[in-house]
């Protein structure tokens, strides 16, 4: 990637036209990271970089942007520019082309802002960056009232950055955030959604949580979570404190990898507490049915934020079937296989195992599980049926309602182990009564 990006910058060079690597990805080099992506800033236009290069796609020209098609990958070629007014608080309503510097001054953050010549192997700094880089100082360039009023999104990334990077947010530039994060609401859904998925999914991802709620964006974004300060839990259950104390303790015993259903069914599991919150006839907190109310909440954030229905539908059973696993000892064998053999068991567990951790501490269940899970292994969990509906017309049932129920019950029975071939659960459903009178082909 580097070497196809420094072949782009030299080509732009021997046309007689400043190019320098740009932004995140001088950051991330300067950092010791990888850089994921190699964007570059060029003095040339767009026409002029899309004469030089066979294949572009012109993504924002009217920016002074086109995405170059070089040995398989995309790089982004951005003239440089200085913005106009933002009127919809998201994109300048016009650009001009500009210098590399005055390129620099319209960036967001200091660490953001800088240039890297990859021919001379030197840092172009107009905007402090490295000494920010340094002392791990996430800083707005200019006054950072200006930055986050330009482009709104800025106010959530500036928790991203500070939260992934490990860096302190300075002060003139987080009071500006504060008073701001009501603001974020202009911007798309989609942005945001993918704003806090990066910060959710990341290790660091309770160092966003707290950064999120203590500027103010938590209560705006996600209000499902700010409910939870002050719902009281019983303390016998809950030694750790208030629902939102249990869910912020439950994110930060997530291990570093999680997936997008985990994470988020452990941040809304509980949302319906506050709603279920009552107390019983001997003075005991009850919270009946919250996991219900929970599954349809994180329904409504899921289409609210427009995440995939996959991820939505995934988040929502977990979130519903969080309280059934206190009853996994008592299930017979078949719940219990059917249970085990869902798609989405592993993050279940895991949010199972940490909603333990992060309150009482028992993990019996969980420890339960995996030794079920175990015993069932030589085998498939759900294999498969004995009979299907197409035998039973063949001994001459009508098709209708009750091949359900019956097939069920066969099923149930084979999990568990009490019918082994076709022919014993043909004779078995012969034999039960409440089949006897279901409809047959005369």
């Amino acid at each position: 990637m580097e070497a196809t990006a420094t072949r782009i910058v030299m080509r732009l060079r021997e046309a007689g036209h400043e190019a320098f690597f740009a932004g995140g990805c001088v950051r991330d080099m300067l950092l010791g990271k990888s850089a994921h992506d190699i964007d570059i800033a060029t003095s040339a236009c767009p026409q002029e970089v899309q004469k030089l290069f066979p294949r572009t796609v012109a993504v924002g020209a009217q920016f002074g942007v086109i995405v170059v098609l070089e040995d398989g990958g995309e790089y982004q070629v951005a003239t440089f520019r200085s913005d106009g007014a933002y009127i919809d608080g998201r994109h300048p309503d016009s650009v001009v082309f500009t210098t590399a510097e005055g390129d620099a001054q319209r960036r967001d953050f200091t660490v953001n802002g800088l240039f890297y010549d990859p021919l001379e192997k030197r840092v172009l700094d107009y905007v402090g960056g490295e000494a920010d880089l340094r002392a791990k100082v996430l800083r707005c360039i200019g006054d950072p009232d200006a930055r986050f009023a330009e482009d709104k999104l800025r106010l959530i990334r500036c928790v991203r950055f500070a939260a992934v990077l490990g860096f302190e947010i300075e002060p003139a530039t987080w009071e500006a955030l504060c008073r701001k994060a009501a603001e974020i609401t202009v911007v798309s859904a989609e942005r945001i959604r993918d704003e806090l998925v990066k910060i959710f999914t990341h290790p660091s991802r309770v160092r966003g949580f707290d950064l999120l709620d203590q500027c103010g964006l938590l209560a705006v974004l996600l209000p499902e979570i700010e409910a939870l300060k002050g719902c009281e839990q019983p303390p016998e259950f809950h030694p750790e404190g208030d629902v939102f104390v249990h869910t912020r303790l439950m994110l930060s015993l997530l291990p570093e990898c999680v997936s997008v259903p985990l994470v988020f069914s452990v941040l809304l599991h509980d949302a319906g507490k506050p709603a279920a919150f009552h107390i019983d006839e001997t003075g005991r907190m009850r919270f009946n049915g919250h996991e219900g109310i929970s599954a349809r909440m994180t329904e409504d954030v899921f289409e609210r934020l427009r995440f995939s229905n996959a991820d939505k539908e995934a988040t929502v059973v977990a979130v519903k079937n969080h309280m059934a696993f206190k009853d996994v000892q008592n299930m017979r064998v078949s719940t219990l296989k059917r249970f085990l053999a869902r798609p989405t068991i592993d993050d279940e567990l895991a949010l199972h195992r940490v909603d333990c951790l992060g309150s009482h501490g028992m993990l019996d269940n969980y420890e339960f599980l995996f030794r079920k899970r175990e015993e069932f292994s030589s085998e498939p969990l759900i294999p498969q049926p004995l009979i299907t509906g197409r035998d039973l017309i063949e001994k001459g049932w009508k098709a209708g309602p009750v091949f359900k129920k019956i097939l069920d019950a066969v099923q149930a029975l084979q999990l568990e182990g009490g019918l082994k071939s076709k022919e014993e659960a043909l004779a078995w459903v012969a034999s039960q009564q409440e089949f006897s009178e279901a409809p047959t082909v005369s």
